[in-house]
């Protein structure tokens, strides 16, 4: 690292990661862990209301210690991840997290017992804190198993299939490539290839492509192993834990229901019209009869090449968020004026972009590897939008109403690149720079909103052949996922053969116990547009009521959070408030075309 480099300071969590108070502190969390365990084992069903308010009290301090530590082990990690010395802090956190996790295991499971016995505990005004904490507990209790099964399936999968989801990433991460970049032949990492994707040169892009799915597709069945394992291990869990559906236990994860979802992805599939003529728009500024897949996120070719330094970044973020309300922009500038952003590429530090939020601080960090160009500027708007909602909800919830679900935890990011928008269309010089900047925005929103929805649909339709006992091979799998993917693109993309691998990359597939990592971001997408459609027709009014949405926290779920602001997200009609948004955009540049 040299002076000139923009780092994060975390000595206002730590002084070091081989300061004397980082022992200290895990002798505290574990002293904690020990007295929840021995006062509060196999007694929380006989706990009072007043009883269970000082239970969750407790917890909370633990939370909010533990999660301190492990935050700081973990972004020490992602900033410098060759160093030895945050390699062993991050392991060992890893591990006393997992002793932990497994000692408490008890705890929510119990409470959540306790209360789907008692429900009227959920009224208790003396608990009114933690209302929709219980109400959300509840709805998962008939799918738990035993303490003792929870731990067995917890130690089973560490070593089980828990490994399929290393074999995929091991995979991508000790690959090369190699790649013919504007002519020079090189070989390169799978995160060097892949950035090749976007690149102003087509011949460049194509090769890219082809490199890193032809090697996917000849090793295709090792990935379809992998698939089929995850996805019946997970039919089975669905049986298992009586869940309705291989989706409740994510609607239950984000607080929603199937109707919802299932009103989003009918309104995405009746409006995927609308991103094929973007894509077909595309095609003529590229001056292509028909976009192939490795254009689909080009640049386009008389983009204005402007650079953009960190610091007038930071001048455009706090302009485009002061624009909206002056009061709005303080989270984004103090997290500026207290060094919370570590930006600077370097070698051993993390890949990707985000942000970490810092309950016992009242703030939050962020980690991006700033590349000087108009997506860059947008990752950090995106990253700080992150980071206001942190200085919203923290402050005004507990650290149990702060698990913001999926859905809404993009709220205030996706928010931060639309105010980017604003302020960029309206300093833009040329026509050309107004092209480029809408082109940025439907790019992302498009493979967001759009191509996510195939996603979903494609993991769906995997878990319906495997009840119809079909066999997952690759071939199987890559049909169901051309199928779904031609379901949104239509006749607006040219694939090539290679691309029917395109699902073997996608980590969110390979996530066990966790599924349909997918739909969430598409209703976060088209939330945020309708909110913003709803912030174009009110104006100064929306801002107050925004705020709210974002100082909630998990305290409401999506649907009362949709309610501050007049929206009813259970009306199948209001997703067409979003995709009013998104037509916007396109609108907008057919006029630039034209």
């Amino acid at each position: 690292m040299t002076k000139n480099d923009i780092v994060w300071d975390m000595s206002s969590v730590f002084p070091s990661v081989t300061d004397p108070s980082i022992d200290k502190t895990i002798d505290k969390i574990n002293e904690m862990v020990a007295n929840l365990a021995t006062k509060y084992q196999g007694k929380i069903k006989n706990l009072s209301a007043k009883g269970l308010l000082k239970l969750l009290q407790v917890f909370e301090e633990y939370r909010i210690e533990s999660g301190n530590i492990v935050m700081y082990a973990r972004l020490s990690f992602a900033a410098n991840m060759t160093l030895p010395e945050t390699q062993q802090l991050n392991d060992r956190m890893s591990k006393i997290q997992a002793q932990n996790a497994k000692k408490l295991a008890f705890l929510i499971l119990d409470v959540g017992k306790l209360v789907f016995k008692k429900k009227e505990l959920i009224e208790n005004p003396i608990l009114s804190n933690y209302k929709h904490f219980m109400e959300k507990l509840v709805r998962g209790v008939p799918h738990q198993l035993s303490e003792i099964e929870e731990q067995l399936i917890i130690e089973k999968d560490q070593f089980g299939v828990n490994g399929w989801q290393q074999l995929q990433s091991k995979w991508l991460n000790t690959r090369m490539f190699d790649v013919k970049v504007e002519g020079e032949m090189k070989q390169l990492s799978y995160g060097q290839a892949n950035a090749l994707l976007p690149h102003k040169d087509r011949e460049t892009r194509k090769l890219a492509n082809k490199s890193i799915y032809g090697l996917l597709r000849n090793d295709g069945e090792i990935f379809s192993s992998a698939m089929r394992n995850i996805f019946n291990d997970w039919e089975t869990t669905t049986k298992k834990r009586k869940y309705d559906s291989e989706m409740h236990a994510s609607l239950i994860a984000n607080d929603i229901s199937q109707e919802v979802i299932s009103n989003l992805l009918k309104a995405i599939d009746e409006h995927s019209h609308l991103y094929r003529r973007y894509l077909k728009l595309k095609a003529k500024m590229l001056g292509l009869p028909k976009l192939a897949n490795y254009d689909i996120t080009a640049p386009l070719p008389d983009a204005p090449d402007i650079k953009y330094d960190f610091k007038k970044a930071e001048e455009l973020v706090i302009g485009a968020y002061g624009k909206f309300d002056e009061e709005y922009a303080f989270a984004t500038k103090d997290m500026f004026k207290q060094k919370h952003i570590d930006a600077s590429p370097r070698f051993g530090k993390r890949n990707g972009a985000f942000c970490a939020s810092w309950y016992k601080g009242k703030s939050a960090f962020i980690l991006q590897s700033f590349n000087n160009a108009l997506g860059g500027v947008y990752t950090l708007a995106h990253e700080l939008g992150h980071a206001t909602h942190d200085y919203y909800f923290i402050p005004a919830q507990t650290i149990l109403n702060s698990r913001t679900p999926m859905v809404v935890a993009e709220t205030a990011s996706i928010f931060g690149e639309l105010l980017l928008t604003d302020l960029l269309m309206s300093q833009a010089q040329s026509d050309n720079e107004k092209k480029a900047i809408i082109c940025q925005v439907l790019d992302g929103a498009g493979m967001a909103a759009f191509q996510v929805t195939a996603r979903a649909w494609f993991e769906q339709d995997l878990y319906d052949a495997i009840k119809r006992g079909e066999y997952l091979d690759f071939k199987t799998i890559s049909k169901y996922w051309t199928k779904n993917r031609d379901r949104i693109y239509g006749d607006a993309i040219e694939w090539s053969d290679e691309m029917e691998a395109e699902w073997t990359m996608k980590g969110h597939y390979y996530m066990p116990n966790f599924r349909f990592y997918n739909y969430p971001y598409v209703y976060a997408q088209m939330f945020v547009y309708a909110l913003y459609q709803k912030y174009i027709e009110e104006g100064k009014d929306f801002v107050p009521k925004f705020k709210k949405v974002l100082s909630a926290g998990s305290s409401l779920s999506p649907i009362e959070i949709g309610k501050l602001v007049g929206l009813d997200v259970t009306d199948p009609d209001f997703w067409k408030l979003g995709m009013k948004r998104f037509e916007y955009f396109v609108d907008e540049l057919e006029k630039l075309v034209k």
